[in-house]
């Protein structure tokens, strides 16, 4: 597969790091701290679904991190709760879409969406952004699934030494069907956290196959 981005060498300048600083006076709320991982979260006009925020250095590179988001089928291994993931269209390098299911705890039926992903890359920071909004008809509904139909997660990867990045992610997300919505907070808050902490396990595992 291509290169997505320019691999970056050498230290950048706090300047770089500071762009990606959490917005907590903009209603921002921190939510967890674990093991270095934050996770805010922010109440939303019309909405019972907080907006989620998280923040972690990681140790890898922008160019590991972008393999992982465009590595459709290996998400399982690690986004929490992703049960499978199948990539339905490649536009390019940067853009395509795929189809996700989420296992959920019983009683609750597992959800399912269709994402499309783009990615850009500022010329000049080299910060990395990864868009990916829940798109409807592209895959038919599924019996026994709940489809997500509203949803829009952003991942910011920022480079802030050599090996080393500052992810944020931000998601707003509509689960649909009949769900708590202190259920759904609470899931929400946890996940950030497993999913950083597998992540960062798999750039490591991909490591040893490539050193």
């Amino acid at each position: 597969m291509k290169k997505l981005i320019v691999i970056l060498t050498g230290i950048f300048f706090p300047a770089v790091f500071a762009i990606a600083q959490p917005e907590v006076d903009a209603g921002w709320v921190i939510a967890l701290k674990k093991e270095g991982v934050v996770v805010y979260s922010k109440a939303l006009p019309g909405s019972r679904i907080k907006a989620l925020r998280a923040e972690y250095v990681m140790d890898a590179t922008v160019q590991e991190i972008a393999d992982l988001l465009v590595d459709i089928p290996a998400t399982t291994k690690w986004m929490c709760h992703a049960r499978s993931c199948k990539l339905l269209k490649k536009v390019s390098d940067r853009e395509m879409y795929y189809y996700t299911e989420v296992s959920l705890p019983w009683p609750l039926e597992n959800r399912d969406f269709v994402t499309h992903l783009k990615i850009t890359q500022d010329p000049v920071t080299k910060i990395l952004t990864v868009s990916s909004p829940a798109v409807p008809g592209e895959v038919a509904p599924k019996k026994g699934l709940v489809r997500i139909n509203h949803s829009q997660s952003v991942w910011k990867i920022v480079p802030v030494a050599e090996r080393k990045v500052k992810i944020e992610y931000t998601l707003r997300v509509d689960p649909g069907g009949m769900i708590p919505a202190h259920v759904v907070n609470y899931f929400a808050k946890q996940a950030p956290f497993e999913t950083f902490t597998q992540m960062q396990a798999e750039v490591r595992e991909r490591r040893k196959s490539h050193p």
